[in-house]
C-alpha cells in the first residue's frame, strides 16, 4: 500500500516538475548562446545559476502568496488582494505585454526556422512570407480548440525530446574544449554579461503555473516546492548542454556573422548544421528547432487567446472564437511582416516586462502577506525581508540592464 503511493507520489511530482521545466524551455533557448557569445561560457554558466537562483526565489514567493488562498485563486485575485487595483492593472498588463511580444518574437523565430527548413529543399520565400505561413497554420490549430492544442502540442513535446538527445547528444560528443575554454577573438568578456542578464530571465519564465500547481496539488507546499526545484534545474541541465553543444562547435568569432545576420533561429541552426557530419542528424536538428518554436508559439498564443477572451467577454461560439483569433493574432503578426527579424529584439522586452509579474511582484506579495498575517505558520521563504530586497533588486536591475543596453550604454557583442 505504502509503495503505491509513493509511487502515485512519484508520478505526481514528476508530472509538476515537467510543467515547469515544459514552460520556462522552449524557443527563447536559441537566443542563450546568441547572447551568451560576448560574456562566452563560464559567464554564461555564472549568469544562468544566479538568474535560477532569483527566479526559483521569486517564484517559492509567489507560492507562499498562493497559500494564504483557496486553490484555484489566479494571479490576478492574488495581486488585487493583497497591492490592491495599481498593481493589479501594471501586473495584469505586463502579462498581456509579454504573451504578445512573445507571440511575436515566436513568429520571427518560426519564420526563420521555416525558411531555413524550406532552403534545405530548394524553395526560397522571403523572410515575411515564412513567418505568415507559420503564424497561419498554427492559429488555425488555436482557433479549433484547447483540446486540438493540447493534442497537437502533447505530440511536438515528444518529438522534441527525441530530436534533441539525437542532434545535441551529437554536439556534445563533437566539442571542442579550447573553443569552451580558451575562446578566439578579443579577451574582454565580463562587461558582456549586463546586457544578456534580461534573456537569462526570460528563460527561466514559469510564475503563471505557480497557481495551477496549488490548484493540482492543493495546500501541500512540500511537493509543489520539490516540484519547482525539480522543474527550474531540469531546465537548468538542458540550457547548459545547449550552451555546451553550441559554443563547444562554433567558435567565438564565428558568432560575430550570426549576430550581424541578426541572430535568429534559422541562422544559429544554419552555423550548427555546418558542423555536423550527419545529414540525418541535421534534418533533426532542424526538426527539434521547428518543434520547438511551434510549441512555444501554441502555449503563449492559448494563454494570451484564454485571456483575451475573458477580458473582452468573447463567447465559444464560433464567431466568438473567430474574434478571439483576430485580436490574438493580427498584432503580432502584423509585425512579424513588417520586422521578421526582431526574435531577439522581441525576447529582450519581454524580459524587460517580465520582471515586473516574476520578480517584483511575486516579492511584493510576500512581503504584504507577512504583514497581514504575522501570526501564520505556514510555509515561508527562508531569509527573511532580505531575501525579498535581493529579487526585487534583480528585478530592477535586469530590467535596467535591457533599457541601458537598448540605448547602447552597456557593452554589446558584435
Amino acid at each position: 500500500m505504502n509503495a503505491a503511493k509513493s509511487g502515485t507520489e512519484r508520478r505526481s511530482l514528476i508530472g509538476g516538475a515537467m510543467i515547469i521545466a515544459g514552460t520556462a524551455v522552449g524557443a527563447g533557448m536559441f537566443s542563450l548562446p546568441v547572447v551568451g557569445a560576448g560574456m562566452w561560457f563560464s559567464y554564461s554558466i555564472a549568469m544562468l545559476i544566479c538568474v535560477w537562483f532569483c527566479m526559483l526565489v521569486s517564484g517559492l514567493l509567489l507560492l507562499e502568496t498562493n497559500l494564504h488562498f483557496e486553490p484555484g485563486a489566479s494571479f490576478d485575485t492574488l495581486t488585487r488582494e493583497t497591492l490592491g487595483n495599481f498593481w493589479r492593472i501594471v501586473n495584469g498588463l505586463s502579462i498581456a505585454f509579454v504573451l504578445y511580444i512573445l507571440a511575436y518574437a515566436y513568429i520571427s523565430g518560426g519564420g526563420s526556422i521555416v525558411n531555413h527548413s524550406l532552403e534545405a529543399a530548394g524553395i526560397k520565400l522571403p523572410q515575411s512570407a515564412a513567418g505568415l505561413v507559420f503564424a497561419l497554420g498554427l492559429a488555425f490549430v488555436v482557433f479549433i480548440s484547447t483540446k486540438a492544442v493540447d493534442r497537437i502540442t502533447t505530440i511536438m513535446l515528444g518529438g522534441m525530446i527525441i530530436t534533441f538527445f539525437l542532434a545535441v547528444g551529437n554536439l556534445l560528443i563533437d566539442i571542442d574544449t579550447v573553443k569552451l575554454f580558451n575562446p578566439d577573438g578579443e579577451k574582454t568578456y565580463l562587461p558582456y554579461l549586463l546586457a544578456a542578464l534580461p534573456f537569462g530571465l526570460v528563460s527561466f519564465g514559469y510564475h503563471g503555473n505557480v497557481p495551477s500547481l496549488v490548484k493540482y496539488y492543493g495546500k501541500d507546499p512540500a511537493t509543489i516546492i520539490k516540484a519547482i526545484v525539480l522543474g527550474t534545474l531540469i531546465a537548468f541541465v538542458i540550457y547548459v548542454c545547449w550552451l555546451v553543444a553550441t559554443m563547444g562547435n562554433i567558435s567565438r568569432s564565428e558568432f560575430v556573422d550570426i549576430i550581424a545576420q541578426g541572430g535568429n533561429m534559422g541562422v544559429l541552426v544554419g552555423a550548427l548544421s555546418g558542423v555536423i557530419a550527419s545529414d540525418w542528424l541535421t534534418s533533426m536538428l532542424t526538426l527539434f528547432a521547428n518543434l520547438a518554436v511551434a510549441s512555444s508559439f501554441l502555449g503563449v498564443t492559448l494563454g494570451l487567446f484564454d485571456y483575451l477572451a475573458d477580458l473582452f467577454g468573447f463567447d465559444e461560439s464560433r464567431s466568438g472564437r473567430l474574434k478571439t483569433a483576430t485580436v490574438t493574432f493580427v498584432p503580432p503578426t502584423v509585425l512579424g511582416l513588417l520586422f521578421p527579424d526582431g526574435f531577439l529584439i522581441a525576447i529582450g522586452f519581454a524580459a524587460l516586462a517580465a520582471t515586473i509579474w516574476a520578480a517584483i511582484v511575486p516579492a511584493l506579495m510576500a512581503h504584504r502577506v507577512r504583514k497581514m498575517y504575522p501570526e501564520y505558520e505556514g510555509f515561508r521563504v527562508p531569509g527573511g525581508t532580505p531575501v525579498i530586497v535581493i529579487v526585487i533588486l534583480f528585478g530592477i536591475i535586469t530590467g535596467a540592464c535591457h533599457l541601458l543596453a537598448m540605448a547602447d550604454l552597456l557593452p554589446v557583442f558584435g
